[in-house]
């Protein structure tokens, strides 16, 4: 079949209706204002912005109140941290505004990267963003780059006063001015003088935990332990977590002190914030507030947190990290060692023929056979436990003796090294006698002109200023170290003086505080050390 030509219809054109005057629609226009506080004064301010807008749109005819958006008291620097810049976007997004006023690029963004984005969005969506300081239209071919050195501009301001801002709170903690959040801090309420004050029932708890974990108890046991006995936490509740009990064991304000600067922000615009490990100086304010325990107490549980987590796993099957869990259920799981190859022995249950049996095991024959070591035996637990407590006895027989063996350990930990002549009150006192010398060198030197002439004896003063001040500082580690050992033995020593010269019973807790290390050299054959340094040669009991 022949297909039919192409066939071609003029539509004629209607002049009079294209003459005819169209009806122009009202400009939907909408305010943007922002206040940098959420203060009185500012509020004042923020309340002015919204009257001028709206008289500014209401009384043109060509425009249509669209809404006034305002953000109270919120960061410029992130438009995520402002509710009602993002609503507006949405509403620009579904086509209900077409002009955004706004008094300064400022008020709209301090970072450069989001003023633009947003302009580049709305522009592309036909939207006008009008700076009225600036007189800027962005749909102006040249606004780009006005805008984008303006809120540079605007960026470095913002960025300017962060770095005021930081600087002030620094020098504040430089001066030992704390700022306490107390709805996260347990035990203490903010006192009349505006320090922490103590709240005596929950600081009992505090010193319980801190008693506990001495003691031997994990995170887990004191946990467990509050909950049941339904102690409320700081929120009020009984349910507890065993990042707070943490908490409390490693915060120093129980013991009376403030570290100031743990956590610090990278910078005002993404406004992370990040532990300090050393990049910024921390301040420590001693004595700010009264403490719930001891600085020996607390320095102690320190010590103890620190020897927990740095207990390697002597298993690769208990532990593919290399770390291992602190084995709080059973004291001998990190005291019993073998005498042939070092390692730790590990408690296991065996089962045969519907009888079970409690062992211990060194960890090497459990995981590599006879590989490494080669004659360790395998001792049951209750005789095991039963020559411990013999050896302790035995011990305990002489209790005056041995809690002066103990006492003596304590001296001579805590004695001076060999060599080391200078305390720290005679280190001081040659710091400061160096001090006045350079002072009267420099005013000598500037007196006469002869800089050079002086230079090898300062140069002097300062190598031995810079001895001094490495061996104060060595001191002072010393010094706190000796706390450690000094609490440590010292728990010891009370713990003797309460216990009975004759033990009966397996306590787990009390071995721990008296028992160091036990080191198996046969099936019949254990030496006991006690803290203390107090050695003992026992036979087991079968």
């Amino acid at each position: 079949m022949r297909e039919a030509p192409p066939k071609v219809i003029t539509i004629p054109a209607k002049p009079e209706a294209a003459s005819k005057p169209s009806i122009r629609r009202q400009l939907r226009v909408a305010a943007y204002c922002r206040v940098s506080t959420d203060d009185e004064e500012q509020l004042t301010s923020y309340e002015a912005q919204q009257n001028y807008y709206t008289d500014k749109i209401m009384t043109n005819q060509d425009w249509t109140m669209a809404g006034i958006f305002a953000d109270e008291g919120i960061t410029g620097t992130s438009a995520r941290k402002r509710p009602e810049f993002l609503r507006m976007i949405r509403l620009c997004k579904q086509k209900k505004i077409d002009i955004i006023l706004t008094k300064s690029i400022s008020r709209f963004a301090r970072n450069t990267v989001d003023c633009l984005n947003y302009i580049r969005a709305l522009r592309e969506l036909g939207i006008a963003v009008i700076f009225e300081k600036e007189n800027i239209n962005t749909l102006e071919a040249d606004s780009e780059i006005l805008i984008t050195m303006l809120g540079a501009f605007a960026q470095a301001e913002s960025e300017s006063i962060s770095a005021n801002v930081r600087w002030g709170k620094r020098q504040a903690m430089r001066e030992g001015k704390a700022i306490i959040q107390y709805d996260r801090l347990y035990a203490y309420q903010k006192g009349e003088d505006g320090k922490p004050q103590i709240i005596p029932d929950q600081a009992e708890v505090v010193q319980s935990i801190y008693k506990q974990y001495l003691a031997g108890a994990s995170l887990r046991m004191i946990k467990d332990r509050l909950e049941a006995e339904q102690i409320p936490n700081a929120a009020g509740n009984a349910r507890w977590t065993i990042t707070a009990v943490r908490s409390i064991l490693s915060n120093e304000k129980y013991c009376g002190d403030v570290l100031l600067q743990k956590s610090f922000v990278s910078d005002c615009i993404n406004r992370k914030v990040i532990r300090n490990t050393g990049q910024l100086p921390m301040y420590l304010v001693q004595n700010h507030h009264e403490g719930i325990v001891d600085r020996k107490t607390f320095h102690a549980v320190q010590a103890e947190m620190a020897r927990r987590n740095a207990g390697k796993s002597p298993s690769k099957k208990n532990a593919s990290t290399g770390m291992t869990s602190y084995a709080s259920k059973y004291a001998l799981s990190e005291r019993l060692v073998c005498g042939e190859c070092g390692t730790l022995y590990r408690r296991c249950t065996w089962s045969r023929q519907g009888k079970k049996r409690v062992v211990w095991r060194c960890v090497s024959r459990l995981d590599y056979g006879k590989k490494y070591c080669h004659h360790s035996p395998t001792l049951d637990e209750a005789p095991l436990q039963r020559a411990i407590l013999a050896a302790i006895n035995s011990a305990m027989s002489n209790k005056d003796h041995l809690i002066r063996q103990l006492q003596s350990a304590m001296e001579l930990e805590l004695a001076p090294m060999p060599g080391d002549h200078m305390s720290l009150a005679d280190i001081e006192q040659r710091l400061q006698k160096l001090g006045e010398q350079v002072r009267e060198i420099v005013a000598k030197a500037a007196a006469t002109k002869e800089v050079q002439v002086h230079a090898p004896l300062l140069k002097e003063i300062a190598d031995e200023m810079d001895t001094l001040k490495k061996k104060r500082a060595h001191i002072e580690s010393q010094r706190q170290t000796h706390e450690h050992a000094f609490r440590r033995i010292e728990i010891a020593t009370d713990a003797m003086e309460q216990t009975s010269t004759n033990i009966s019973q397996w306590d787990e807790a009390l071995i721990r505080q008296l028992v160091d290390t036990v080191k198996v050299h046969s099936a019949e054959k254990i030496t006991v050390y006690l803290r203390g340094g107090i050695e003992i040669q026992q036979n087991l009991i079968l």
